[in-house]
């Protein structure tokens, strides 16, 4: 059995964890997926949602509180995450994959009763995401990074979907701008600048006020009482009607969000981790906002420099040329093909690129 742990603060790591289990489950391997917030108090929980409104409503304070994360073992559970190490050991778990380095503690008190627990820190960020930051290390883990910063490459992926690329030229004349799983960033503001260059939009939205209706908008939204800790599966996702109501569709198989991503020109978003697997495997290009932080700016960077993305103030002082998407696109189509997967490697049994063969020792990597 292989448990998947992830965080559903970060559905950036919430999201690649979930895809990797289906991907594995699909191929006859036994995964598990463990949210880390189902072993918080259910009052720490409750804040976690007044943050993420606040976050929502001001994007200075949530790039603060991002950079001052620090590590979360003292908000554990102490009889909650008992009985998840017994869970996994009842159940044989002898792999773990952590997508959020705040599982290092829970880690490791399960590697002093499991003889042989192999275990993977998959990064989905171009260089350290906070949680891997602050969390701590775990002995004897391997690293697995789908991207390599030094060298701008993107090496090995989690695939979104198996549905087929959209030809470029079969696609809406429309952009699918977005802040993220919490609706963080400047892009209700870039939402409007492009919407007055006459560009046609969808516009995810996370609360009423959001919503204007105008310019030939359209808005979609997440069910907002829906939690990766209590529900699991993907967010029931749908578009707001004029009336307000929303018709949710809870997608299986991968976000539902991902279908406007396949079908439009470009994905308008900061570029966190997750947007970047949707922007791959749809051969989507990314036109960039401001990043929650460092690793989303490095995020970035390695984007622009493969030639799959362009900021917003570029591509607008150039013109807001399609031709230049176009090109975009077809270079992602080709590094589509081209990137492994990081399941298919996994049940091949074999290294994969960044991952440490050999057991490694504690001191965390320069990464």
């Amino acid at each position: 059995m292989i448990a998947i742990l992830t965080s559903g603060v970060a559905l950036g790591a919430y999201v690649p964890g979930l895809l990797l289990a289906r991907r594995l489950n699909e191929s006859g391997t036994a995964a598990r997926v463990d949210v880390l917030e189902r072993l918080f108090p259910g009052p720490i929980r409750d804040r976690i949602q007044v943050n993420r409104r606040l976050f929502h409503r001001d994007f200075r304070l949530a790039r603060a509180a991002h950079a001052l994360a620090r590590d979360q073992r003292n908000l554990l559970d102490a009889d909650l995450t008992a009985r998840l190490l017994e869970e996994w050991t009842g159940s044989g778990v002898s792999t773990v994959v952590v997508f959020s380095g705040f599982w290092a503690p829970v880690v490791d008190a399960y590697q002093r009763t499991t003889l042989g627990l192999r275990v993977e820190r998959c990064h989905v960020d171009a260089i350290h995401s906070p949680s891997f930051q602050a969390g701590g290390d775990i002995a004897g883990a391997g690293d697995v990074w789908l991207m390599d910063s030094r060298r701008g490459t993107v090496d090995i992926t989690i695939p979104v979907s198996g549905e087929p690329v959209i030809p470029w030229a079969d696609r809406e004349p429309r952009m699918l701008v977005h802040g993220g799983g919490w609706g963080m960033g400047t892009f209700l503001t870039d939402a409007q600048r492009l919407a007055r260059g006459g560009v046609q939009l969808d516009v995810v939205a996370h609360e009423r006020a959001d919503i204007t209706f105008r310019d030939g908008t359209r808005y979609f939204t997440s069910d907002p009482d829906w939690q990766p800790w209590s529900d699991g599966g993907f967010p029931p996702f749908g578009e707001v009607r004029g009336d307000g109501s929303v018709g949710y569709r809870a997608a299986t198989r991968c976000p539902a969000s991902f279908d406007l991503v396949r079908q439009g020109i470009a994905v308008v978003s900061k570029p966190g981790a997750g947007t970047l697997l949707d922007s791959l495997h749809a051969a989507t290009p990314m036109i960039l906002l401001e990043p929650l932080g460092e690793w989303e700016e490095h995020n970035g960077r390695l984007w622009q420099r493969n030639g799959f993305a362009v900021s917003l103030d570029e591509w607008c002082s150039r013109g807001r040329p399609l031709e230049l998407l176009g090109d975009l696109h077809r270079n992602l189509l080709r590094a589509r093909s081209a990137t492994p997967s990081y399941a298919d490697r996994f049940l091949e049994g074999g290294a994969v690129p960044g991952e440490s063969p050999a057991p490694r020792t504690r001191g965390r990597s320069q990464r």
